[in-house]
């Protein structure tokens, strides 16, 4: 039998709002109060957020934004409108209990579904995330805990890229930041209100994590939480 993904699409979500949502997810995941896998797909408003292993040298210009730090793998990494945030919830016992396979498998449904518009994606030797042409266009950053995942992907669609000044991001120095929108060559700046391009990566982001994992895909409306404080760190886990 073929594997259902509810797939929730959330809009423009606070930030801390957003980490608190996963996180009971993510604990009604493992308790079996959620009977089936999740992936939440929103936006931010601008913040940037550290993993792990982030070093505070690579936040440049922290004025006016907020920084957290957070419990997924990784450094630092930007999160704002126009960029695809998503949150995979899913239980691998029933899947492959392997981190590293689960992070390929992430960079391969991301491939997949960018190769749906026309982009030819990779991986890149030594590093996680997804690349273009030597442009890295998606970063990926996932915790793991009693092996149901939460964090997970950001894909620049229609991102404001000099946001990305802000920070050294993901913590490699020179790196070139770029989006769907610019790869395809669309006049950039158009932000999440893009009116064709945002949904069209929606569906091939949707459609390559079918694939990858071998989900069937499945529309979910679950109430988006309002802000709220920024929440306690759950109980400690894997994180890549």
């Amino acid at each position: 039998m073929t594997r259902v993904l509810e797939v929730v699409e959330a809009g423009l979500v606070p930030y801390a709002a957003a980490l608190a949502w996963q996180r009971r997810l993510a604990e009604d995941r493992i308790a079996r109060r959620l009977p089936h896998d999740l992936l939440l797909l929103l936006e931010h408003p601008p913040v940037i957020t550290l993993g792990r292993t982030a070093r505070e040298a690579n936040v440049l210009r922290p004025d006016g934004i907020d920084v957290v730090e957070v419990e997924r793998g990784g450094d630092a990494t930007y999160h704002g409108p126009g960029q695809m945030v998503g949150y995979p919830i899913i239980d691998l016992t029933g899947l492959r209990p392997d981190l590293h396979w689960y992070l390929r498998t992430l960079e391969e449904a991301l491939i997949t579904g960018l190769a749906g518009l026309a982009i030819a994606a990779e991986r890149r030797p030594g590093y996680t995330g997804v690349w273009t042409r030597g442009r890295k266009i998606a970063s990926i950053g996932v915790h793991v805990k009693q092996w149901v995942t939460w964090h997970g992907f950001a894909l620049n669609v229609t991102t404001d890229l000099t946001a990305f000044e802000r920070i050294v991001p993901c913590g490699i120095a020179g790196v070139t930041m770029t989006s769907v929108e610019r790869e395809l060559r669309r006049e950039p700046g158009a932000g999440s209100r893009e009116p064709a391009l945002w949904p069209r990566t929606l569906d091939a982001v949707v459609r390559g994590f079918e694939a990858a994992f071998g989900f069937r895909a499945v529309p979910r409306e679950l109430p988006v939480p309002a802000a709220s404080a920024e929440p306690p760190r759950p109980s400690a886990g894997r994180t890549a």
